[in-house]
């Protein structure tokens, strides 16, 4: 089973759609959806998502269900070097890396900046979330794994349209991996595709291993540069 997921175009925030770029990005990236073989699709319910999501659904004549835990993550924290209120994660790594519990897969939710918001139930829910939906395709949870009838091996494929924050909060889930590692460490670009497939080398076991992550290669191809967005360097062009 492969699991897909793609960040929103270049956003307008204000008006929580796409800026003239994130509308040419959404282009290039629809060409390239529409060659898939995709099982179910998926979307935020945010507009910069179902504006992104558009052009990909009419060029390959598909719909896609709305998940409202697939919105961006929603956590506010008070965070002692960018105020209260603020998401939970975009912590300076001066910070952030001194604090040996946010590398805890389980206890990163427990430090004490975490704990000014609702990161620890937020995170259990989009977390319950996914796992709720691959349960509807025979990947049952199970500690760190999934389990499977073991007979059959899935080949659906299932596009996530959503945020960098929610996807790489999931990631941490699927991988074990604490998900402020990915969010400070991971940049994935306005468009950008990340893809994880499951491994099931034991009869009965899956484990989702990811193939690429950040993959902009149809703005490479279409001459559209990446977006910066998201980001605090220069973006790789390519």
């Amino acid at each position: 089973m492969r699991i897909i997921f793609i960040r929103h175009g270049d956003p307008d925030y204000e008006k929580d759609s796409l800026t003239e770029k994130g509308w040419r990005e959404a282009a290039l990236l629809a060409e390239r959806v529409a060659r898939w073989e995709v099982t179910d699709f998926y979307v935020s319910p945010l507009g910069r998502v179902q504006d992104t999501a558009s052009l990909s659904l009419k060029k390959a004549g598909r719909q896609a269900q709305t998940l409202p835990w697939l919105r961006e993550f929603h956590a506010p924290v008070n965070d002692p070097a960018r105020g209260e209120g603020v998401i939970p994660w975009d912590f300076l790594p001066g910070y952030w890396t001194k604090e040996e519990g946010m590398y805890d897969r389980n206890g990163f939710a427990d430090t004490a900046v975490m704990r000014s918001g609702p990161v620890k139930e937020e995170y259990a829910r989009v977390c319950a979330g996914l796992d709720g939906l691959l349960a509807r395709y025979g990947y049952v949870r199970e500690g760190g794994i999934y389990r499977t009838d073991g007979e059959t091996r899935r080949e659906d494929t299932i596009v996530l349209f959503c945020h960098m924050g929610i996807t790489l909060f999931l990631c941490g889930h699927l991988l074990g991996i604490s998900p402020v590692v990915f969010t400070g460490g991971f940049f994935l670009a306005p468009t950008s595709v990340t893809v994880l497939a499951s491994e099931e080398r034991e009869d009965g076991i899956a484990y989702f291993r990811c193939q690429t992550a950040g993959d902009t290669a149809h703005l490479l191809m279409g001459g559209e540069p990446v977006s910066y967005m998201g980001y605090f360097t220069e973006p790789f062009q390519g």
